[in-house]
């Protein structure tokens, strides 16, 4: 499809040719030559000073500029042209009956591609307009293929974002089928994950990677054996060690992919369960040595954890959960968060009945 626009473009009848000289006798002359030859899209130009706007009306793929011309010489013409920048600017051929050496120099300089003299050789004219064509179409040809190649990329790379979300959800719907967990607790977490990174400040597009990294806070938990993942009573000490390997083990099943995505992912699993503190797990980190996505995601995760009805407990009230979040402050969760936490509690909320349980759930 790219080959038959362009080559529609090049057909002679199409191509758009200016010409300018303030002579109207050479304008008529190479109107005639060209004409004859089917160059049907010809523009003529008297009045120098008119060539800019009149190129700016349609793409263009060849100019014939004279030199000497009075109001603004074919150098001030060209010095226009070359300040719009255009990436697919045509070849520029020079009308001359100048042959001096300085004045050719200066005119290549300045963005001349060729030259014909004056006065017009017919088969010289006709063989110079064509070659210049010619290379404009090359040039197109590669302009376009660029952009489709762009395409092509942008395209493969959305296909490959699409698989790793996939991938990721996939991922943590497995976890849930091995935890007492709802999807609906995984698309709470997350989005309250997300609107507390967007109320300190973060861009859209990290905070739609929060969103997506969040949901796998506990894929780790794939790991844990079943008599102690679905142990409804307390743990025994031994039984909690093993437990709290979850979040090792969610961040090694992560880790290895270079994508923004996974990385997010495999830093929340492995740092969700640290405390401001320092007495959390795995590695007791405190302070703003914990991850911000892991800060953020303990704070959304365990507000919905204590509002939600799980086999071995009750929902805790909204007020119930809220004050032991301020509570927590500076001790469990980051007491920076927790203050944009309680100024976003009305959102969350929102949130939360958006992604209610069914009713026999609760």
């Amino acid at each position: 499809m790219m080959n038959m626009k362009t080559n529609t473009l090049y057909k002679k009848e199409a191509a758009r040719i200016l010409i300018v000289d303030d002579e109207p006798v050479n304008l008529k002359l190479l109107d005639k030559m060209l004409s004859a030859q089917g160059y049907n899209n010809l523009v003529l130009i008297q009045d120098p000073r008119q060539v800019l706007e009149i190129y700016k009306q349609q793409r263009t793929d060849l100019i014939l500029l004279d030199i000497n011309m009075p109001h603004l010489d074919g150098f001030g013409v060209m010095e226009q042209l070359k300040a719009l920048d255009d990436p697919l600017f045509p070849p520029l051929v020079i009308l001359t009956a100048q042959h001096g050496q300085d004045f050719l120099l200066r005119a290549l300089n300045a963005g001349a591609r060729d030259f014909i003299t004056k006065p017009f050789d017919r088969n010289e004219l006709l063989a110079r307009v064509r070659n210049m064509l010619d290379a404009q179409l090359a040039h197109r040809l590669v302009y376009e293929q660029k952009d489709v190649l762009d395409e092509m990329v942008q395209v493969r790379t959305d296909e490959l974002r699409r698989t790793r979300l996939q991938v990721v959800q996939r991922l943590g719907r497995a976890a849930e089928y091995r935890d007492n967990e709802t999807g609906n607790h995984i698309l709470r977490m997350s989005h309250i994950s997300a609107l507390l990174a967007k109320a300190i400040g973060w861009n859209k597009a990290d905070c739609e990677l929060m969103l997506h990294a969040s949901p796998m806070h506990d894929i780790g938990k794939i790991g844990i054996p079943d008599n102690i993942l679905l142990k409804p009573g307390k743990f025994e000490p031994e039984e909690w060690e093993i437990m709290k390997t979850h979040a090792v083990i969610g961040a090694n099943i992560l880790e290895g992919d270079d994508s923004e995505l996974m990385r997010c992912a495999a830093e929340i699993a492995l740092t969700h369960h640290e405390k401001w503190d320092g007495s959390g797990y795995p590695y007791g980190l405190s302070c703003e040595a914990i991850p911000l996505t892991g800060r953020i995601a303990a704070l959304a995760d365990v507000f919905d954890a204590l509002t939600s009805v799980r086999p071995y407990k009750k929902a805790w009230t909204i007020e119930s959960a809220v004050g032991l979040i301020k509570d927590s402050s500076g001790t469990h969760f980051d007491p920076g968060l927790v203050v944009v936490f309680l100024e976003q509690l009305p959102e969350i909320l929102k949130i939360r009945e958006r992604f209610s349980e069914p009713e026999n759930n609760e």
